[in-house]
């Protein structure tokens, strides 16, 4: 798999509706744009890109953690984006059957399901890669996205691969539901 270039992108929100922000909250994307070796044709066995997510995602994920300036992981996520002549199972086989275990791993653990986003299209296209607390899906608190755009990717025959982690929610959460004190973690839901 050829890696053409990695994107980072760090958001620290400092003030939110005229208030401090303290600590901020910091939210990393590392992506990378490779390659698609099955872009313009049909392959029924992907599992050369499940197996290639395996270091893609370890790289990835220590990379988007380093970022955080070690502060502790609260939230993860993961997104891609195929180019024209790709599939969306393209970007499923990278996500899904392998590449949650060394994001976990960067994370410090994780009991709670990755949330993901995939989508096709070209040079520019926006994503949304979806991000909740990486302990227990349903701590309202940390319902969140972070957008990732890449002007120049991807092309026709590439895909973009991307991890999200943050140190924090949403700033000034209010809206009630399970909080990170109150949640338990065991079932990655609650």
């Amino acid at each position: 798999m050829n890696i053409r270039k990695i994107v980072t992108i760090i958001d620290e929100i400092r003030l939110e509706a005229g208030q401090a922000i303290d600590p901020p909250v910091r939210r990393a994307i590392v992506a990378a744009v490779i390659s698609n070796p099955y872009a313009g044709r049909y392959v029924e066995d992907l599992s050369g890109l499940s197996d290639a997510s395996v270091e893609l995602s370890g790289s990835l994920s220590r990379a988007a953690v380093a970022h955080l300036g070690g502060m502790p992981v609260h939230s993860y996520g993961k997104g891609g984006i195929v180019g024209i002549a790709g599939e969306l199972e393209h970007i499923a086989a990278m996500l899904h059957p392998r590449f949650g275990a060394p994001l976990r791993e960067a994370c410090g653990g994780g009991t709670s399901i990755i949330p993901s986003a995939k989508k096709r299209g070209g040079p520019g296209t926006t994503l949304d890669v979806p991000l909740h607390y990486k302990d227990a899906a349903f701590v309202r608190s940390h319902f969140d996205a972070v957008e990732l755009r890449i002007v120049d990717a991807p092309a026709d025959d590439e895909l973009v691969i991307a991890v999200a982690v943050t140190d924090g929610g949403r700033p000034l959460p209010r809206i009630g539901g399970l909080t990170i004190d109150e949640a338990i973690g065991e079932d990655g839901l609650r």
